[in-house]
């Protein structure tokens, strides 16, 4: 089956009616740009070495603004779906009372959260799938690989799917559960194509496999420290950081946090400006790496208490001679 065929029969099988890619109106386009330029240039069949020109207007003008509008729908919905998800999980005390009277846990909750969790990550990589297949038909049919440079600049705009720090959450989530004691006789499969695996040193990534090659590996290693991130945060720009290391790249206290970084502050990995200001903590993560790093991460719980106690006391010192004046 084409691939064209098999994600518009997923999107309609959908229980949840989430946003897509217009996979058959963007061939339409480009199959409409290539039977302009056939014309133009008198070619029937095969264009041979000629290429769409720089300014196309039928591609630069419809195609791209087309598939970034709904790029950006489908990975706003997903992170919208997969944070209500996680947050009902992880809901606790009066939180997690509140859910329950409100009737949006129900019996099942497991079971349910398993599942939609499952058809989340799912739903990222078809679309991740849907994507790249469709830059790879521009590029053909212009001859370029300007469709393989829109990937970089979907980056920047932050609607790529596959950089959402909601997927490595919702891939932590079902790690978690799958390991976890909780067990119910109507409970579905456990999502297998997620793990975390690690490497000949030791350093863990996750990693998540479903169809058409697709592999999303996230590397576990915080760039700044060089160590397994402890207490990870996740930029803007999809990059992963413990969290007094985010705090010490954007030159804020752990008491102010990441909220209070500069506007235009960069990412120290990738460079890219104002990726603080969103930083998402993955709790969902920091649980698996607890459970399956326990004493490395003790060693660096114990660490970390007293460098924050100490950078703590730093603040409010500096806080208290600011405001006598000294």
């Amino acid at each position: 089956m084409k691939f064209c065929k098999q994600y518009q029969e997923y999107m309609q099988g959908q229980k949840k009616k989430l946003p897509g890619l217009g996979i058959k109106n963007l061939k339409k386009i480009l199959k409409k740009c290539r039977s302009d330029l056939q014309c133009h240039n008198g070619i029937d069949g095969v264009l041979g070495n000629q290429t769409c020109p720089d300014h196309c207007t039928v591609c630069d003008g419809t195609f791209f603004p087309s598939l970034v509008k709904e790029m950006s729908e489908v990975v706003g919905s997903f992170n919208k779906h997969a944070q209500k998800l996680l947050e009902q999980h992880l809901a606790s005390g009066f939180n997690k009372c509140f859910m329950w009277f409100r009737g949006k846990q129900r019996k099942n909750q497991h079971v349910t959260l398993i599942q939609e969790g499952k058809e989340l990550v799912t739903y990222a990589l078809i679309n991740a799938i849907a994507i790249r297949k469709i830059l790879k038909k521009y590029d053909k049919v212009h001859y370029s690989k300007q469709g393989q440079a829109f990937k970089t600049q979907a980056q920047s705009m932050h609607i790529e799917i596959l950089q959402s720090p909601w997927l490595s959450e919702l891939m932590a989530f079902h790690i978690n559960l799958r390991e976890s004691k909780i067990k119910s006789r109507n409970a579905p499969g456990f999502f297998e194509a997620c793990n975390l695996t690690f490497n000949d040193d030791g350093k863990p990534s996750l990693t998540c496999e479903l169809f058409d090659s697709v592999k999303v590996d996230i590397d576990l290693t915080c760039s700044i420290c060089l160590d397994t991130v402890f207490d990870p945060y996740s930029l803007t720009c999809g990059h992963i950081f413990c969290y007094m290391c985010a705090c010490s790249s954007a030159s804020v206290s752990i008491v102010d946090k990441l909220k209070s970084a500069e506007p235009k502050g960069k990412c120290p990995l990738c460079r890219e400006a104002g990726v603080y200001e969103g930083a998402v903590p993955l709790e969902e993560l920091r649980i698996l790496l607890r459970r399956r790093c326990s004493e490395y991460w003790e060693e660096r719980r114990q660490a970390e208490r007293l460098e924050r106690m100490r950078l703590i006391k730093q603040h409010w010192d500096n806080q208290t001679k600011a405001m006598m004046g000294i």
